[in-house]
């Protein structure tokens, strides 16, 4: 018998935020032994299996190409009339992914809510065998729900997912922003004391490594993990909680040994010390559609010409092709007329080949030591307790491993690119655009410029949210002629759906306009 049913069903069952199909997700996963009963190992697979994490063609083209990585600059676009608006259908297929379950991970909520289901049903022996799937289910759920959040804002969730919970229909309420961060990062330190404690015997151990393709049942990982996402989260808030945050962070930050975070280690290696979803083996499809059918593929104005070309960023070969015959790396200028822009295509760079447009074993990106060595190295240099030049530039020599990293997993494509030397290595991070100096706000803006170069494209969401929270790099955005978004939003719009039947909107109607701010913001 064949362990998932048809999702058909699930298409049909179009009800409310966090309302799942009453036939429930028992029909996606059955016990060969028992065929009427779910598997929180399985269920756990199906949620870490998220083709929202995964850079999908689906993901690339209707989400990020449309939406955050244009609002981040961290894509190429044109200045067609309506660039900057929301494609309603497509930011609601982001929203229901979410919350509902057909398929390739999605329904994040839904999923959570039938483990914690299953769990309480189980007796207290059994409970504490397969406790560690929920612990490590709810790091995904909390990173996934806090992702929402900066998105939209206000989302339902405490009582979303309520018919897989507790079988009962209820309309969600929304819950305030703020209050989900503080709810996650408290559930996060928890969940690091958990896994530094919990020894699982070997039956479990063996069944959470299979089922955990994430991490491969490594609990100290899934302690980096929750760490590492605690700390972004702190960060995220600190420019409104900074007491909490502060305070937060610094008993982090001096206690590594109790907060064990992503590499610290000299000789650093992606493939090893980052948290990736990686491909499934039989995954072929890449990016060129994705990126190339609106025109995404162009370099980024501000990326290339003001963040990389200025100081010799040893990335750009990574980054970019200079496409075709043109003898150097130029970005097509974002101030041109829709025009200008198609004739001159032929003429400036676009993304790496080998890198981006054809690379099929691109993993889907969770968090990277970079991107904690950036966040460590804003701590410090606000609140003290460490040294804040170390980890910038840690972060940034982590960033070109990464880059490189990525080209590397295409060798068959073509010969990757070499890894640059120490001494070219040493001369960029002599090169004044990029050492630490100047101002404490001018030190901040490089830090923050630079893990936004490092996010990309690839992790849009976190650029854009990073971008609205520090303000850095200042991005210029040429007014659109589209009078209903002539700049980019602070927030997406809630589903059309949302609005129509869920009778809880109302709380939340004045605050569903483009220019409101996620509570977070700069």
């Amino acid at each position: 018998m064949k362990k998932r049913k048809s999702y058909t069903i699930l298409f049909y069952c179009l009800l409310l935020t966090g309302i799942s199909c009453s036939k429930k997700l028992e029909k996606l996963y059955y016990d060969p032994d028992q065929l009427s009963s779910a598997r929180i190992e399985k269920l756990f697979s199906e949620l870490l299996n998220n083709y929202r994490v995964r850079p999908s063609y689906w993901e690339i083209r209707t989400f990020v190409a449309m939406h955050t990585g244009i609002y981040s600059q961290t894509i190429g676009y044109l200045n067609t009339p309506g660039v900057y608006q929301q494609n309603g259908s497509y930011t609601e297929s982001r929203w229901n992914d979410f919350y509902r379950p057909i398929g390739n991970g999605t329904g994040t909520m839904a999923l959570y809510r039938e483990i914690e289901k299953l769990y309480q049903a189980l007796n207290d022996t059994e409970k504490e065998k397969m406790r560690v799937f929920l612990q490590a289910a709810q790091v995904v759920w909390y990173d996934q729900a806090c992702q929402m959040v900066d998105l939209w804002g206000d989302i339902p969730f405490s009582e979303a997912g309520s018919l897989n919970a507790r079988g009962e229909p209820v309309m969600a309420k929304f819950d305030d922003a703020a209050a989900i961060y503080t709810e996650a990062i408290a559930a996060l330190k928890a969940l690091n004391q958990y896994f530094s404690e919990v020894q699982p015997d070997v039956p479990v151990r063996n069944l959470f490594a299979t089922q955990d393709f994430l991490l491969t049942g490594d609990l100290q990982k899934w302690r980096s993990y929750a760490n590492g996402l605690r700390l972004r989260l702190l960060m995220r808030i600190s420019g409104v909680q900074e007491n909490f945050a502060r305070q937060e962070v610094r008993e982090m930050l001096a206690q590594p040994e109790l907060f064990p975070l992503l590499s610290t280690q000299d000789r650093y290696q992606p493939q090893q010390e980052d948290i990736l979803l990686q491909p499934l083996a039989n995954y072929t499809l890449n990016l060129r559609d994705a990126l190339t059918e609106l025109t995404n593929h162009p370099a980024p104005y501000f990326l290339l010409e003001s963040a990389m070309l200025p100081v010799k960023d040893p990335r750009i070969p990574v980054f970019f092709d200079k496409n075709g015959a043109n003898p150097t790396y130029k970005a097509l200028p974002i101030n041109w007329t829709l025009e200008q822009q198609q004739v001159n295509l032929g003429k400036f760079a676009v993304l790496d080949s080998a890198t981006f447009l054809y690379n099929a074993r691109i993993p889907g990106i969770v968090i990277t030591a970079a991107e904690l060595s950036f966040l460590k190295a804003e701590a410090f240099l606000r609140w003290g307790g460490g040294d804040a030049e170390k980890w910038y530039y840690t972060g940034i020599q982590q960033s070109i491993q990464f880059y490189y990293h990525l080209q590397q997993l295409n060798s068959a494509y073509k010969q990757p690119e070499p890894f640059p030397g120490a001494e070219e290595l040493a001369g960029f991070l002599q090169e004044p655009g990029i050492q630490l100096m100047g101002s404490s706000t001018e030190k901040l803006e490089k830090i923050a410029l630079q893990r936004w170069v490092h996010f990309g494209f690839l992790q849009a969401n976190q650029a854009w949210a990073e971008q609205r929270r520090t303000g850095f790099p200042v991005l210029n955005f040429p007014v659109n002629s589209q009078p209903e978004a002539p700049t980019p939003p602070k927030r997406l719009l809630y589903p059309g759906n949302e609005i129509t039947y869920n009778v809880n909107y109302g709380a939340v109607r004045d605050k569903d306009k483009l220019y409101f701010p996620i509570f977070w913001a700069n």
